[in-house]
């Protein structure tokens, strides 16, 4: 049986703990287009996808399409509610030294 690269990814990504850690790599990168990417792949794995985003984090569909598009510029209260719909939050650390 032949699995589906995205089939695999989606799978893996469903798990927090993985979801956390893409999004951790994607932060550090720096690049607000990668940032979005990996969130946009982070809520497809979801259930209910961005539909059932919006719905946990009280924001519109039509907003989160266009929030997680690849020209997408949310506003920090709005990323905010999209980690915590998704069970994560963000934390800080010092630059190593």
């Amino acid at each position: 049986m032949t699995r589906n690269v995205r089939q695999t990814h989606n799978e893996l990504l469903k798990d927090p703990e993985v979801a956390a850690e893409y999004l951790s790599e994607a932060l550090d990168d720096g690049s607000p287009s990668i940032v979005l990417m990996a969130l946009r792949n982070i809520v497809e794995a979801q259930e209910g996808g961005i539909a059932g985003l919006a719905a946990r984090s009280k924001l519109g569909r039509e907003s989160m399409y266009k929030m997680l598009s690849a020209s997408g510029n949310p506003k920090l209260s709005s990323f905010t509610k999209v980690i915590d719909g998704l069970g994560l939050h963000l934390k800080v650390e010092a630059h190593p030294q």
